[in-house]
């Protein structure tokens, strides 16, 4: 009996969770993994799975690839009608029945937690039997008829699970893998899946200690938490993060999904000794309306999730991402703008714009009548319209989204865009909206763009809106670039003052012990042919770092010819260090 367990990942550098648990779960019964990814060709994912010769295909099914799936499984069929082919995941466990009515193709549906049903199911075939309605979780036919069996009952000792990642076969270097430290969530999100199932089960810390060496050993790019409140159990948090802080691997990252009002003191101090860089936090805020929050059931202190999120980005050490919504109900455009503005003020590293999805199951989604939330009944159930906000406002929306990706969450733009929206605009939603008329309006977002040009039509749009201090937006523009840039080669579009100077004299400069002393002391002993690869000096028109320190208001007594120096690190978060030179290279000269 070949049984092959497969899935199409929305991108290469992504491993699949769900079947490594079925196969794992299953450990006497002899089946093959096989991934994809949505943008191979489906005509040669049916070709490497029908090369196989396999009796049973099971595919884990989510909303990004639900489609593919299907017409993957229906060529199956017509190729080999005798293939048993078995689908599970979130995004068949809500209507199984319905899909087994209209997609003869597809023999059997696992729905809810699959290790225990799945193993069942594979335990009935491999013994010849053909009576499948002792199976809970299972929907299959019986002749014409589909019938769906009760449903299982949610596993309590996870631990019976063996772990996937036990013996590691396959190569996960550099790659993101998926790991979970508890199923379930306290909370009751009305827009998320973890709603339909009550209460938080744990596996043992042990377990996942040994898991996380094992990946960490295996040099993972990313360890991935799939967990919907990693922190919800403080100690058990805790511990699985000093575990890791412990082993201290290299060039790996470890995301968490946190809710920020749960973060104590105790924790806050804890996690400000993490290496920079070692810890991601996503935190969901999805909207800050009031009655929107409590319409999704949304349990958030506002006013101490900003507190808390900008004492973890003034501690440089970890990458916070902060979600937002739009689409959900009671927030309106200018409701939204709100929330927006309320999220950049804390300046996470990222903020994550989405887009509402109707899941399966949500409870959103059986009140989409109520609050009058439109959307195509196809993945992925986006909001198109809603009592509060119209398909025009989303477009718009999704827009402003193309441009706070490129602009904002890259980081290439930061002291660029403050300016910007200092001086010249009410709230940075008020810029983003303006810069996207312009940029439509220029076609832009019809053509990918490289980072350069990026940099260009910034200076573009800032010159179209005929700025008076273009000079000055022109130097931050250059300090920007070179700060993201190691050994930068400056474009001809971003005007530069006295590089000839820096040129000529950069050897010597560098050899001013000083500067050496008081900023690259780390340095003193290497050669400066080296050390010129580690550093750039620039000269500019004015004292950036008072203009910077002056919430980006520009003052005369700033005007004065500055030299910068850039100390280019290997940081995630801190990725250069800049000095003010200015006396020692009047010294020098």
């Amino acid at each position: 009996m070949k049984i092959i367990l497969t899935t199409l990942n929305s991108k290469f550098i992504h491993t699949s969770l769900s079947i490594r648990y079925l196969k794992s779960y299953c450990q006497n019964i002899p089946m093959e993994i096989m991934e994809f990814t949505i943008n191979q060709n489906l005509d040669y994912i049916v070709g490497e799975l029908y090369k196989k010769r396999p009796n049973i295909v099971g595919f884990s099914t989510y909303i990004w690839n639900r489609e593919e799936t299907f017409r993957i499984c229906e060529s199956l069929k017509i190729i080999d009608p005798n293939i048993l082919i078995v689908l599970g995941g979130p995004e068949v466990s809500f209507d199984g029945d319905e899909i087994l009515e209209n997609f003869p193709f597809i023999d059997f549906i696992i729905y809810g937690e699959g290790e225990v049903s799945f193993k069942q199911f594979l335990e009935t075939i491999l013994n010849d039997e053909r009576d499948f309605h002792n199976i809970n979780g299972l929907i299959y036919r019986n002749g014409e008829k589909v019938i769906v069996n009760p449903p299982r009952e949610l596993l309590q000792d996870l631990d019976s699970i063996p772990s996937p990642y036990k013996n590691l076969e396959d190569d996960f270097e550099n790659k993101i893998v998926y790991y979970e430290s508890s199923r379930g969530c306290p909370f009751n999100c009305q827009f998320c899946l973890s709603s339909t199932i009550k209460g938080v089960r744990y596996f043992n810390i042990e377990r996942v200690k040994e898991d996380l060496e094992i990946l960490i050993n295996g040099n993972v790019g990313q360890v991935k938490f799939v967990d919907r409140t990693f922190n919800a159990n403080k100690k058990f948090a805790m511990e699985i993060m000093e575990f890791i802080m412990e082993k201290d691997p290299k060039n790996m990252n470890f995301h968490f999904e946190v809710t920020a009002h749960l973060l104590d003191r105790e924790m806050l101090d804890f996690i400000k000794k993490a290496k920079e860089g070692l810890f991601q936090f996503e935190i969901g805020v999805q909207s800050t309306n009031s009655k929107t929050l409590e319409a999704i059931g949304r349990t958030t202190d506002l006013d101490k999730l900003k507190q808390i999120t900008k004492e973890i980005k003034s501690n440089k050490n970890i990458h916070q991402h902060l979600d937002l919504i739009a689409g959900l109900p009671y927030e309106d455009y200018n409701s939204f703008k709100n929330s927006f503005n309320e999220v950049y003020e804390i300046k996470p590293e990222k903020i994550q714009l989405g887009f509402l999805k109707l899941l399966k199951g949500s409870g959103l989604r059986k009140n989409s009548n109520k609050y009058g939330i439109k959307f195509l009944d196809k993945p992925p159930y986006e909001v198109l319209k809603t009592n509060w906000i119209r398909y025009a406002e989303i477009l718009k929306l999704k827009g402003i989204e193309d441009l706070v990706e490129k602009y904002y969450n890259e980081g290439y733009f930061t002291h660029s865009l403050e300016y910007i929206i200092k001086n010249h605009y009410k709230s940075p939603f008020d810029f983003f909206e303006d810069f996207l008329i312009y940029w439509e309006s220029k076609d832009y977002h019809t053509i990918s763009h490289s980072r350069n040009r990026l940099y260009e039509i910034l200076l573009s749009f800032c010159h179209y809106k005929e700025y008076e201090e273009l000079w000055i937006i022109n130097e931050i523009l250059k300090y920007d670039y070179i700060y993201n840039h190691k050994n930068p080669y400056i474009p001809k579009f971003i005007d530069r003052k006295g590089d000839g100077f820096i040129q000529k004299n950069k050897h010597e400069i560098l050899k001013d012990e000083n500067i050496l002393n008081n900023y690259l002391s780390q340095y003193k002993d290497m050669a400066t042919k080296e050390l010129i690869k580690r550093i750039h000096i620039e000269e500019f028109k004015l004292n950036l770092f008072e203009l910077f320190n002056k919430d980006y208001i520009f003052e005369e007594n700033m005007l004065k010819n500055t030299f910068i120096l850039f100390e280019f690190k290997d940081g995630v978060i801190n990725k250069c260090m800049t000095y003010n030179i200015t006396n020692h290279i009047k010294r020098s000269g």
